[in-house]
C-alpha cells in the first residue's frame, strides 16, 4: 500500500491533505475506537504538516512517503511532546527536547505523525489492557469487545481501523506481532541491534527491539528500512517451492485454542501444496527456557533498575498488574542476572546451530485468538492469559532473532496469526520468505 500511495500523491491522484483528512475522521467519529487508540492527536498541526508537504510537492522537493499518516506509540520521544508510555507515573513528564533516532528518520521520509498511540502502561504485557490511557476493542467482534493484544495496542487498532497506514510499535517479548495476530494485521520484530533506541523509553535494554505494524509485508519491509537507516527497497519473494521451515516439537503447540489450530494447520498444509518443505523438528532449548527465566528473566531486572525512582516516590500511580512484574526483579542477585546473561549466549549459540539447515521457523504467533476484555477482570485470568500471549513470541526476543507475524485466518473469522521466525540479521531473508508466504496465503 505504501509503494502505491506513494505513486497516487506523485502523480497527483490524492494529496496529503486528503489522506490526513479522512484518518483524522476516523479517529474523530463517535462510532469509532479513536478516543481509546490515541493519548494525543492535534489536527490542526497535523493538516498544517499535510499542506506543507503538499506544496513541496508541488516544488519537486518532497520526499518518497511525504504526507502518509504514521501513528506512535507512546514510547517515543518527539520533540516539543512528553512521553508518557501510558501512565500517570509520567502525567506530569516534560516535553522531549528533541526527537527518537527513528522519529527523526520517519520525518525525513516524509511521514505525517497523525498521533500518539495508546499502550499497555510501560509495554510491561502482551494483553493491551490498559485502564487509565484506554483500551482500544479489537477490530474483530467489536460488539463483545476483545482484548487488541500489547503492548502496541493503539498501534495496530489504528492501522486495522483506517486511522493510520503504519503504526510505530515496540516489541520486547511480542508487543509488535501479538497486537498485529490479534487484529488480523502484519507485525515486525527486527534483529534488535539494527534500530537505534535512543529516545525510547525501556522495558528492557536486552531484548527491546523497535518494528511496524501494517497491512502488508511490503509495507513493513518499507518503513523496517527506514527505522535501520537503509534504502526502503522491498526484496524479490522467494520461492515457495523448497522452502525449508521447521515447526518446533517443543512449547509452541502446547495448548492451542480450536480456532487457532485450524488456521495454523490449513496454512501449513496451503504452504505444503505450494511446494514448502515443513518437518517438525526438535529445539531442545525452547524446553530450557521457563527455568532460565524462573527469576523474573531480562525484563523484571532492567525494569526495576530504570523505574526504582519512580517507584519510590510515586508506587501508588502503577498500574497494579504492571508494578508486580517490575517488583518481580528483586528476586535477582547481581550473580543470578550475570548467569543470566551467559545462559542466553549459550542458549543464542545452540539455537543458531540447531535452525543452521532450515529458511526459517513457523509456528502460532499467539497460542489463542483475542479473548474478551471482560474476561480478564480478575487477576487470575489476566496473568494466565498473559503468560500465553507471550509465550511463543517471547522466545525470538530471547533468542535475539527476527520474526514477523502474518494474517492466516479465514475472511470473516477471528484472527489468528502466523510468525515466521529467522536468526539474528536474516531479516533481508525472512522479509523474502515472508513475502512469497502472505501471496501463498492470500
Amino acid at each position: 500500500m505504501l509503494q502505491e500511495l506513494a505513486i497516487d500523491l506523485a502523480e497527483g491522484r490524492t494529496t496529503a491533505r486528503a489522506l490526513a483528512e479522512q484518518c483524522l475522521a476516523h479517529i474523530a467519529s463517535p462510532s469509532g475506537e479513536g478516543k481509546r487508540t490515541f493519548v494525543h492527536v492535534d489536527p490542526d498541526l497535523v493538516l498544517a504538516t499535510a499542506d506543507h508537504m503538499d506544496r513541496l510537492r508541488k516544488a519537486g522537493a518532497a520526499p518518497p512517503f511525504a504526507g502518509i499518516p504514521v501513528s506512535v506509540k507512546d514510547l517515543f520521544d518527539i520533540a516539543g511532546q512528553p512521553t508518557r508510555a501510558g501512565s500517570r507515573v509520567l502525567e506530569d513528564a516534560p516535553a522531549a527536547v528533541m526527537d527518537a533516532t527513528v522519529i527523526a528518520r520517519l520525518r525525513a521520509a516524509g511521514f505525517l505523525l497523525i498521533g500518539r498511540s495508546t499502550m499497555t502502561e510501560f509495554a510491561f504485557s502482551g494483553l493491551g489492557i490498559n485502564e487509565y490511557a484506554g483500551t482500544p476493542r479489537n477490530p474483530f467482534d467489536r460488539a463483545v469487545g476483545r482484548i487488541p493484544g500489547g503492548s502496541s495496542s493503539g498501534a495496530a487498532v489504528s492501522v486495522s481501523d483506517g486511522m493510520a497506514y503504519v503504526g510505530l510499535g515496540t516489541d520486547t517479548g511480542g508487543s509488535c506481532r501479538i497486537p498485529a495476530a490479534l487484529c488480523g494485521i502484519v507485525g515486525y520484530k527486527p534483529t534488535a541491534r539494527r534500530i537505534p533506541k535512543d529516545g525510547v523509553l525501556p522495558l528492557s535494554t536486552t531484548l527491546d527491539s523497535v518494528g511496524p505494524l501494517a497491512k502488508s509485508v511490503a509495507d513493513c519491509v518499507i518503513v523496517d528500512a527506514i527505522l535501520a537507516g537503509e534504502a526502503p527497497v522491498v526484496p524479490a519473494p522467494a520461492m515457495v517451492r523448497g522452502l525449508r521451515l521447521g515447526i518446533p516439537r517443543q512449547i509452541v503447540l502446547d495448548g492451542l485454542d480450536d480456532l487457532v489450530t485450524k488456521a495454523f494447520e490449513a496454512a501449513v498444509e496451503t504452504l505444503r501444496a505450494a511446494g514448502a518443505v515443513i518437518t517438525e523438528i526438535d529445539i531442545p532449548t525452547f524446553a530450557d527456557l521457563a527455568a532460565i527465566n524462573a527469576l523474573g528473566g531480562f525484563s523484571a531486572a532492567e525494569a526495576l533498575a530504570y523505574h526504582r525512582p519512580w517507584i519510590a516516590e510515586r508506587s501508588e500511580l502503577y498500574d497494579p498488574r504492571v508494578l508486580v512484574r517490575i517488583l518481580r526483579g528483586h528476586e535477582q542477585e547481581a550473580a543470578d542476572y550475570i548467569d543470566l546473561v551467559k545462559a542466553r549466549g549459550a542458549a543464542i549459540a545452540r539455537f543458531n546451530e540447531t535452525i543452521a539447515g532450515l529458511d526459517g521457523l513457523i509456528m502460532p504467533t499467539t497460542p489463542m485468538i483475542a479473548p474478551a476484555i471482560d474476561a480478564l477482570a480478575d487477576d487470575a485470568s489476566y496473568t494466565r492469559t498473559n503468560m500465553l500471549m507471550l509465550r511463543n513470541p517471547s522466545i525470538v526476543n530471547f533468542y535475539d532473532g527476527c520474526a514477523i507475524s502474518l494474517p492466516c485466518h479465514a475472511p470473516g473469522t477471528a484472527p489468528v496469526g502466523l510468525m515466521l521466525v529467522g536468526p539474528a540479521l536474516s531479516d533481508k531473508r525472512l522479509f523474502s520468505i515472508a513475502l512469497a508466504v502472505e501471496d501463498t496465503l492470500a
